[in-house]
């Protein structure tokens, strides 16, 4: 695929200045006034009682989004409503503790919680969703509770799911270029592999998990008690060998980044030949006897989230876009619809044997994005994109009013167990990240390079604005706006940091900027 790359220094070669415009609401270095979206809160306060209260109370809950999370206007009202909805759910569930701030999955206490009612299941989510706050103390006591709050080292129950945490912090590090942070963890992350390898190692080199254990139960290919070499384990390990590398090289250890860049490269290679069903053209789950499930599931599109595909696999992604394989009226469901046994375990259970889960659909929207920005490839499109992710807003409703559980029918988009606390206000998902590292476009870079990327197809919302979003120090603003009427900032793409603009293009296409 041909990119037009469009490369502009500073404000002085393009002109304009935010603060000179005088744009925000006493601060000019915003466009959007943040009042406009306070009434999406008040009516959020009033869907029902509080009847869970952590550090934040609702009545608490506007004074802190408007401290700490980007501001996002789109001409569909509905899916803007979810965008607030779930950095307004996000908000419940922080919870401050003796051993610092932390996240939970759910806001009752759940059995298979360990301290402080936390779940590491879904840890990789929230750090992403989490990376966009502008405090950035909430995620950093949470990833050292994790790896180094237990007399210094791993949590006890850490290991109970699987996760991708190292690689999540690191890819935030991309967004907060917080050196010191990262490389404190070093050793603990070390530690982390080391403990996985122990556990779940294989004489093969890959790993294996019980599908509960990948927090995907009752699945048609897995089982609760079989040692299955999965696609989510496997891709987790690989990323965040990756990232130790990384990390290892920023401290200045170039063994220990040459040792762990070998290992994800071996690991990569493995997942290729092992768990890559030629004639299904997907990744599976692979059993102990060495054969492949007889299923595609949602878990074999997890590879992408992480780029570890070569190049040349990309026809497995047909299956996203085939009624018969994983679309669905109501979202992308977790087996392939043409299976015998696609839900056939019943309801009630946690079954990932087609229903939808907003985890998954996290996942693979993660991975469908790197598809379409990191692979040339015509098999999925911008609007594959944009339609699954305005179905995911819109599978955010029960009996009116917005609302995100478990899991729902892929059919008629009704929430399974939704009356139950457990699933009420489930913190299993991201929403907010697939907006602004998605939709909108910010890819998380290395170095000064600012890359924006909008997934929004043509001719489809004449204007969008993401603001008052933190990014290597700076505060950006980035902006479409097909005629140039609704912001007064001429036509086109505008990117704005610090209130200079830094970047633009006519067109709704990929920017690269040096920033300032």
């Amino acid at each position: 695929m041909v990119k037009k790359i469009i490369l502009l220094m500073t404000c002085l070669v393009i002109g304009g200045s935010l603060k000179a415009a005088g744009f925000g609401d006493g601060n000019s270095d915003y466009i959007l006034d943040a009042a406009t979206f306070k009434h999406h809160v008040d009516f959020f306060n009033t869907m029902e009682p509080e009847n869970i209260v952590n550090h934040v109370p609702n009545r608490d809950a506007w004074t802190w989004m408007k401290a700490n999370v980007p501001f996002f206007e789109c001409p569909d009202k509905s899916f803007e409503q979810i965008y607030y909805f779930r950095w307004w759910t996000f908000r419940k569930h922080l919870k401050r503790t003796p051993d610092g701030f932390v996240f939970t999955e759910f806001l009752d206490k759940v059995g298979h919680s360990g301290t402080y009612n936390t779940i590491s299941c879904a840890l990789g989510h929230h750090i992403y969703e989490g990376t966009w706050l502008r405090d950035k103390q909430y995620i950093d006591e949470y990833a050292r509770f994790w790896y180094t709050g237990h007399e210094g080292g791993l949590q006890p129950h850490f290991h109970k799911y699987s996760n991708w945490g190292t690689w999540a912090l690191y890819h935030r590090y991309l967004v907060n270029q917080d050196r010191a942070f990262i490389v404190g963890l070093l050793d603990a992350f070390i530690r982390d592999d080391d403990a996985w390898t122990t556990e779940r190692g294989l004489e093969n080199g890959l790993y294996w998990q019980y599908d509960v254990r990948d927090g995907m139960e009752e699945s048609i290919s897995g089982s609760r008690r079989e040692k299955n070499a999965r696609p989510p384990l496997n891709s987790y390990m690989y990323a965040n060998a990756l990232a130790i590398s990384k990390v290892a090289d920023m401290a200045g250890k170039d063994a220990i980044a040459r040792e762990y860049a070998r290992k994800a490269e071996k690991l990569r290679a493995l997942v290729h030949k092992l768990t890559w069903d030629k004639e299904a053209e997907f990744f599976k789950v692979r059993h102990p006897n060495g054969t492949l499930a007889d299923v595609r599931e949602e878990i074999g599109f997890i590879p992408w989230y992480f780029n570890l595909p070569e190049p040349g696999y990309e026809r497995a992604w047909l299956q996203f876009i085939d009624p018969e394989g994983f679309k669905a009226p109501m979202g992308v469901t977790t087996a392939e619809r043409r299976h015998p046994q696609f839900r056939s375990h019943g309801v009630g259970t946690c079954e990932w044997d087609g229903a939808v889960w907003p985890y998954a659909t996290s996942q693979t929207l993660v991975a469908l994005a790197n598809v379409l920005r990191n692979y040339e490839q015509s098999t999925v499109s911008k609007a594959d994109y944009f339609d699954a992710l305005l179905t995911y807003a819109r599978s955010h409703q029960y009996r009116g009013k917005p609302y995100i559980g478990e899991y729902l029918d892929e059919i008629n988009g009704r929430w399974l167990k939704p009356d139950s606390d457990r699933s009420r206000y489930y913190n299993h998902s991201t929403f907010c990240d697939l907006v602004i590292s998605g939709l909108v476009g910010l890819v998380p870079q290395e170095d000064d390079t600012l890359v924006v990327e909008p997934l929004i197809p043509a001719e489809t919302w004449d204007w969008f604005c993401l603001d008052n979003v933190r990014y290597h120090g700076r505060t950006l603003t980035i902006l479409w706006d097909q005629t140039g009427d609704k912001y007064k900032k001429g036509k086109g793409l505008h990117i704005f940091a610090d209130g200079q603009e830094v970047a633009r293009s006519e067109k709704l296409e990929r920017v690269t900027s040096k920033l300032p």
